[in-house]
């Protein structure tokens, strides 16, 4: 079943690399914070108490092996396996391997800052396979920074989850997400609570132990292996909620960190579908003023094709039709990108015309889906990561009432989404472990929050909730009025400058700073 309440991340760095135009680790506070202080670490998430097993370890760097997504890449990328504890409240017990990869900066010599560390969204997105594709935006960086990324726990290769086959992917396609009627709304709920047993079985013990502030830990441990004194960190979409996690947890080891597409620390999980409806929405708006239509009746106009899709899906050039579902993620996905709204008008011209085939084509590419019918695991390790996180599970009463709102903000996503809120952790077999993450990080150096006024996924207002929750004299915001998910590589030399000059010279701007 495709989902995008979840979207923010992984789609925008691949529309950008292809050019296309239970019990729980950490528990909860009685406030629905995360719980900072977890007994293997001090007041401040210090790992200094750990065993020597594991920060003494050595990183054997070598060849990189070839991955689902494609060879093993070669220019002096290196991959290496780290140790951590399964659970962060018992780190002399069983650990996990997370999977490393590393370019070494290429100036060398004195010039050399350390390691900077990429977590490129999802959640759930592999690292490994993306900082090769990566490190040509991040090129002025590479000069005097290790380019490092890795797979975190439960994700790809490190202690990766799937929990369906492909052909129960496949099968599920035909399950409607918007439900209709009452058959229509158990086996929309079956399906969700199908999948959640299935990651069950998959995940085993892992389960209750990939939350967002397990991965921070992780980091943390990993700046001491590969032998930083302070973070340096840039995270994209999901990974600015990690980033904003890790400075709560460890301010005195912040380094230079850039929070990029940000995502609003502050809002729960419906508050976050809101958001995402109110964005693509807006995103959806501007590409069609771009194209020359009155967003109102441009919308209409989709929301008829997408109520017939529902009632008649449409013939593609395979044997598989394109429903309102794949039909409604095939639209989502080159909003991510400017530069991929012509492709959208192509789509949707086929379609217009009885033809589903490109959009069909557009929904698979989000949802990992290959030419023989293989689908990537990103989803699912994404809906194990923040079902562990959420701890608000809305229940399908509760979400009908808020239906009429969703359908407000946004006629064509609103519905989707709202009922998302609902399906996604339905019948969940582990609890979630907070409403909002705490990102507070009084005393830490200041951290670099990159905003995007047409961002769809990551709302541009959540750069200033995040830097607001990072603390006075921490959260420091940059907005880029542009399009698409993520400002960094997107094409305007102010904000490339601005964070290059962070980074590499930590030169950090005046809060509110606008590039143009």
């Amino acid at each position: 079943m495709a989902r995008f309440v979840r979207w923010t991340g992984l789609a925008a760095v691949v529309l950008l690399m292809a050019g296309c135009g239970g019990g729980s680790s950490g528990g909860g506070t009685d406030d629905g914070k995360a719980d900072p202080s977890p007994s293997a670490t001090s007041s401040t998430g210090s790992t200094s108490k750990l065993p020597a097993s594991l920060t003494s370890q050595k990183l054997a760097w070598g060849q990189c092996e070839a991955t689902p997504d494609g060879p093993a890449p070669g220019g002096g990328w290196q991959c290496a396996t780290l140790k951590a504890p399964l659970d962060w409240n018992k780190p002399d017990g069983e650990t996990i391997d997370l999977a490393l990869i590393r370019s070494k900066a290429s100036g060398g010599g004195s010039e050399r800052i350390g390691s900077l560390l990429f977590n490129f969204g999802g959640p759930g997105g592999s690292g490994v396979s993306m900082m090769p594709s990566y490190a040509t935006l991040a090129g002025k960086l590479h000069e005097r920074y290790d380019l490092v990324s890795w797979d975190p726990r439960g994700v790809a290769a490190s202690e990766g989850v799937r929990c369906r086959s492909d052909e129960e992917i496949q099968a599920a396609e035909s399950v409607d997400v918007t439900p209709d009627d009452a058959d229509e709304e158990r086996a929309f709920f079956k399906d969700a609570a199908s999948f959640g047993a299935g990651c069950e079985k998959a995940a085993d013990k892992l389960m209750a132990h990939v939350s967002t502030t397990d991965t921070a830990r992780d980091m943390d441990l990993m700046r001491q292996i590969l032998g930083d004194e302070k973070m340096h960190y840039f995270g994209i979409s999901y990974g600015t909620e990690l980033g904003g996690v890790y400075a709560h947890l460890f301010p005195e080891n912040v380094g230079r960190l850039v929070l990029d597409a940000v995502v609003d620390p502050s809002a729960d999980t419906v508050g976050h579908a809101k958001h995402q409806a109110r964005g693509f929405q807006r995103a959806l708006d501007n590409y069609l003023e771009s194209t020359g239509q009155d967003p109102k009746q441009g919308t209409q106009k989709i929301v008829d094709l997408l109520d017939r899709l529902d009632a008649e899906p449409l013939p593609t050039s395979s044997d598989r039709e394109l429903t309102q579902t794949l039909a409604l993620t095939g639209i989502v996905l080159p909003l991510y990108s400017e530069q991929s709204w012509p492709t959208l008008t192509s789509a949707l011209d086929a379609a217009g015309n009885g033809d589903g085939s490109a959009l069909l084509a557009l929904a698979d590419g989000y949802n990992e889906r290959d030419p023989s019918g293989q689908y990537g695991t990103q989803a699912h390790s994404q809906r194990v990561i923040s079902c562990l996180d959420d701890k608000q599970r809305p229940t399908p009463e509760e979400t009908k009432k808020l239906l009429p709102e969703f359908r407000k903000i946004s006629p064509v996503f609103g519905e989707f989404l709202g009922w998302d809120t609902a399906g996604w952790c339905h019948d969940w077999p582990v609890p979630g472990q907070y409403d909002t993450p705490e990102v507070s990080a009084a005393g830490a150096a200041p951290v670099l929050v990159v905003g995007n006024t047409g961002d769809p996924a990551t709302p541009y207002e959540g750069a200033r909730k995040m830097a607001d929750e990072l603390g006075e004299n921490v959260g420091v915001e940059l907005t880029w009025k542009g399009e698409g998910h993520g400002a960094y590589g997107s094409g305007s030399d102010c904000v490339d400058s601005t964070v290059n000059a962070y980074l590499l010279d930590g030169k950090t701007p005046q809060d509110g700073m606008v590039c143009s």
